[in-house]
């Protein structure tokens, strides 16, 4: 029996009763926009999702799963998700569980790659030659390890450090690459050609701990697999589903670990972001997200491009700045939210001015309400953040940096405070201890048991006790040696800092000591930039006028309250910033060298270049309602000060969603389309357009040489529609011992005058130096 409907077509009466009771759409798809929707929906088959920065890709993720769950079509233990942190997988977990209850809280194998090829290995050890009780290696014991292989090869660790032959085996395991696949030319870079032996040897002597380090959790997953299809098969058969998160972020070992497990149903979902690929340094690949329907023919890809963290303008920014990148797939955030304070984009004098605008800038957010912990300040590299921090310590700002210590507080940068605090007080015996064998100099924990004895026994320091053992026979010949050389250089150190600059003599401190040196043969990914925090720290003396006015300076700052709660300013690097959000966003430092990084620049060439302007994407896209990018004209660069070309990023960005705030006057350049009052961009990466204008008079030059001084060609700045420094409109001409007026700090005395900077004590903000266009007499 039928029902005829309303356009004529015959509905049979089983089919009307099916339809009412269907069960309405299921509560956890919800809120999806279409395209999350789709994403998924999409359940059979590879699919790609493109996922743009706030764009829901979690949600995605994690509705998909309980989708599959719910629908029926897979179990919770048919399920594999991969994720790259335990913060990742845990957050998964949890948002699953609240979609569909307990069902998909079982889940045994959804984790980090880590963690999924240790519970893999474990079950099989033996066909790879190990226990299933075997011992997963951390840095300090792997370090341990590679320094006896290289000692039972009789090579100079001194000359050929462990550290640089594990990150070099580190590289090549991301690549999953065996010691017998290594290819000759980068075997042969180490240890003069045994790059490829030392690597075999290691293995060897894990292989005999029954031990394993980090790399091998997915290395030898790829060779258990490859030796063994049958095991492979059933895994193949085990994972009805795959699904892979932050996909642009996997290296070559992992692409290749998810292809071959995805070969069996070919049900995979990866979500990435190619945009957001800011990791190439660390092994990443961002064309394993790029060649995804290459290698999955037939994909579906769903583009997520409604943004729901950013404004209008902070989108248009991010989007056009972005599409200058040739190697990706494309896609443009848009949102619904209003089109908000376009990005602005400030230059400075100095990299000083620039921390004391951007301090001042915060400063007036704070007092119209804006919370401290919505504003982030995020760096290209951590050397930046010093004067940021020094500035901060004196307003009083509270501030936290995410990710990694305080710059004071950087390993590299207590050792060397170390050695300037033994210089200027041979009593310190803290400072001693900590260096007295940094770098390695042979003198081992006996020696300095010896040296606590004759110290408490003489009652002297630890430097004393030193001078006084190297006259005996207690040590041996060799301690002996070492220890006395050691005296006698801090000796001299302290002599010359008697008529020398302490900025020269903390310069030939770390040189002497090996200090520099032990950085500069370290071959490893943050070496580079231990060396520019310690070339950073001399620079930062040179404010001061001696080494112990310094040292005070640093001890206040350590004083600074070291709480992480309550309201605070995040400070932290770009790569850092992945995965955060802030209402107000600051981007100093972008000039061509910095950023782009020319290292990077150097390395990689175009695809360094495209990395760093994912890079500046990734910053803007952390901002939910201001972006605020700035630069210097003048920087210090490895120990000596250089005029700056604002970076190519900032003449790509559309000119609609920019404000320029404050041009630094004295330069002149060719067309910019950013052609407004005195406009502070160049336009080219090979060529730059920025070129030093004429001294404005003969003969007159700045503080650096270089021509008139830039202040006496100022007028008022604005920030925020805010003055917040008044120019004189001409450089007056100061000397020690007048009485000034600035417009902040107040009264105070000229105590010394170097060009267009005076130092000078104010009567209630204390010492500071300031730029003499900013000041009038009292």
């Amino acid at each position: 029996m039928t029902r005829e409907t309303a356009a004529g077509a015959p509905v049979s009466i089983a089919a009307r009763a099916r339809a009412a009771v269907a069960p309405p759409p299921a509560a956890y798809l919800e809120g999806l926009n279409p395209e999350q929707r789709r994403a998924v929906e999409a359940t059979d088959g590879p699919v790609l999702v493109l996922a743009g920065a706030g764009t829901g890709k979690t949600r995605v993720l994690t509705t998909r799963i309980a989708h599959l769950i719910a629908t029926g079509r897979a179990r919770p233990f048919d399920i594999l998700a991969v994720t790259f942190t335990n913060k990742a997988a845990r957050e998964m977990k949890e948002r699953i569980g609240a979609l569909i209850g307990p069902a998909g809280e079982g889940m045994p194998w959804l984790g980090t790659f880590h963690a999924i090829g240790t519970k893999i290995l474990r079950r099989h050890a033996e066909l790879v030659g190990l226990r299933s009780d075997f011992t997963i290696l951390g840095t300090d014991d792997q370090l341990r390890l590679l320094k006896q292989v290289i000692a039972a090869a009789d090579i100079d660790e001194k000359r050929w450090p462990a550290r640089g032959l594990a990150h070099a085996i580190d590289g090549w395991k991301n690549r999953g690459l065996a010691p017998e696949q290594v290819p000759a030319g980068e075997a042969a870079a180490f240890g003069f050609g045994k790059g490829g032996p030392l690597y075999a040897a290691y293995q060897d002597r894990l292989k005999s701990l029954n031990a394993v380090d980090f790399g091998d959790l997915l290395l030898l997953c790829l060779r258990l697999w490859r030796e063994n299809p049958d095991l492979l098969g059933s895994y193949q058969d085990r994972f009805r589903y795959i699904l892979v998160d932050e996909y642009q972020d996997t290296n070559v070992a992992q692409y290749l670990w998810l292809r071959l497990l995805a070969q069996g149903h070919r049900n995979v979902a990866c979500v990435g972001d190619d945009d957001q690929s800011i990791y190439g340094w660390r092994g990443a690949e961002v064309d394993n997200i790029l060649r995804f329907e290459h290698d999955f023919p037939g994909a579906v890809v769903v583009r997520l491009e409604r943004n729901y963290r950013s404004t209008g303008h902070i989108l248009a920014a991010a989007s056009t700045l972005i599409a200058h990148n040739e190697g990706r797939l494309g896609k443009t955030l848009r949102t619904e939210a209003v089109a908000g304070e376009p990005v602005t984009v400030t230059g400075a004098w100095d990299s000083e001015e620039e921390a004391r605008l951007l301090s001042e800038a915060i400063e007036g957010l704070q007092a119209k309400g804006h919370p401290l912990a919505e504003i982030a300040v995020l760096v290209r590299i951590s050397a930046q953040m010093r004067e940021v921090e020094d500035r901060f310590v004196q307003l009083g700002l509270p501030y936290r940096v995410v990710g990694g210590p305080r710059f004071y507080e950087r390993a590299e940068v207590r050792d060397a405070l170390a050695y300037l605090r033994v210089t200027a007080n041979p009593a310190d015996d803290l400072a001693f201890e900590r260096i007295f064998n940094t770098p390695k100099r042979g003198l081992g924990d006996a020696t300095l048991q010896a040296l606590h004895g004759l110290s408490r026994r003489a009652g002297v320091p630890l430097l004393q006790s030193a001078r006084m053992l190297v006259e005996t026979e207690e040590l041996k010949p060799r301690a002996r040696s070492t220890l006395r050389a050691l005296g006698q250089s801090f000796a001299r150190w302290a002599k010359l800092l008697e008529d020398q600059p302490h900025t020269e003599v903390a310069q030939t401190i770390l040189e002497e000591s090996g200090y520099t040196e032990m950085w500069q043969k370290e071959r490893t990914a943050d070496a580079a930039g231990r060396l520019e925090n310690l070339k950073e720290l001399v620079r930062s003396m040179e404010e001061f006028p001696d080494l112990g006015g310094f040292l005070e300076h640093i001890a206040l700052v350590m004083d600074a309250n070291d709480a992480e709660g309550g309201d605070r300013v995040s400070l932290m690097t770009l790569h850092a910033a992945k995965g955060l959000e802030f209402d107000t966003v600051f981007l100093p430092g972008w000039e061509h060298g910095l950023f782009p990084n020319q290292r990077a620049l150097d390395e990689s060439g175009r695809a360094g270049l495209e990395e760093e302007r994912r890079l500046a994407h990734v910053g803007l896209t952390r901002a939910r309602k201001r972006a605020k990018i700035s630069f210097a004209v003048n920087r210090r660069i490895h120990g000596m000060w250089s005029s700056t070309v604002p970076s190519r990023f900032i003449d790509e960005l559309p000119e609609a969603s920019v404000a320029v705030i404050e041009a630094p006057a004295g330069y002149a350049q060719g067309p910019s389309r950013f052609d407004r009052q005195a406009p502070p961009f160049g336009s080219s990466y090979a060529t730059p357009g920025w070129q030093r204008a004429q001294a404005a008079t003969a003969g007159q030059q700045d503080s650096y040489g270089r021509g008139a001084p830039a202040a006496a060609r100022r007028g008022p700045r604005q920030i925020d529609g805010t003055l917040v420094a008044k120019s004189t409109g001409a450089a007056a001409a100061f000397e020690a011992g007048a009485r000034i007026f600035h417009t902040k700090f107040g009264p105070g005395l000229v105590t010394a005058v170097d060009g267009n900077k005076l130092t000078v004590d104010f009567d209630k903000a204390g010492r500071k130096m300031v730029l003499d266009s900013f000041v009038q007499p009292a």
